[in-house]
């Protein structure tokens, strides 16, 4: 018997923390596990990973709109272009998450994604580098059977602190491997589950420049 999903009203199975509330479905079905390879959107997410740290991501779901007003839609080059008084700024601004050293490392990784495009041609490219075998590789069918960091996540977090990055430690990289599709942590069962590696076969990710 497969456990962890959970039937919503719509008669659709999901992971169980898929069907705790609308923000959570929305983004369960629609975003998380989905391929990304733009990189705006990828410093975003790696951003709001750092983010959630120590809260909950549905408060994070909830502010995202005022954190892509805050950090000028999370557009690396301007955000890198951020000095102390934008710092200010965002620690005045009650519809983010004022904690100062979350701010600086989100200004500090925009200027390490411009850093990462000159070496390697994309954020994309060394993130998707990380990407585990496909082929063989487990699916979960209950939660506790979901990793919370693993031997590549340990090693993306290693390179992005190489070039940079801050707040990004092997679990906050594995997140943002589950919710940018590196890999697919759905359950098996879930309605999501075969559209997200129907999504993979049909993207093709770039590769590292050197």
């Amino acid at each position: 018997m497969e456990t962890g999903l959970i039937t919503g009203a719509d008669g659709r199975r999901r992971c169980g923390w898929g069907a705790l509330t609308e923000d959570y479905a929305a983004y369960h079905d629609l975003e998380w596990g989905r391929p990304v390879t733009d990189d705006v959107r990828l410093y975003e997410k790696l951003c709001l990973e750092g983010f959630q740290s120590g809260l909950s991501w549905l408060t994070i779901l909830r502010k995202r709109d005022n954190f892509r007003a805050a950090f000028a839609g999370f557009d690396p080059a301007a955000v890198a272009a951020y000095g102390p008084d934008d710092v200010e700024r965002l620690m005045a601004d009650a519809g983010i998450v004022r904690y100062r050293g979350k701010i600086e490392a989100a200004v500090a990784n925009a200027s390490a994604v411009l850093d990462v495009q000159a070496r390697h041609g994309s954020l994309a490219a060394l993130i998707w580098s990380f990407e585990p075998a496909r082929r063989g590789r487990p699916v979960p069918i209950e939660l506790g059977e979901i990793a919370t960091r693993t031997e590549q996540s340990t090693a993306l977090a290693k390179e992005l602190k190489r070039f940079g990055f801050r707040f990004i430690g092997p679990t906050t990289a594995y997140a943002a491997m589950q919710s940018v599709g590196v890999v697919n942590d759905h359950l098996r069962g879930c309605h999501v589950r075969s559209a997200c590696d129907a999504d993979r076969r049909a993207t093709t990710v770039p590769t590292l420049t050197t």
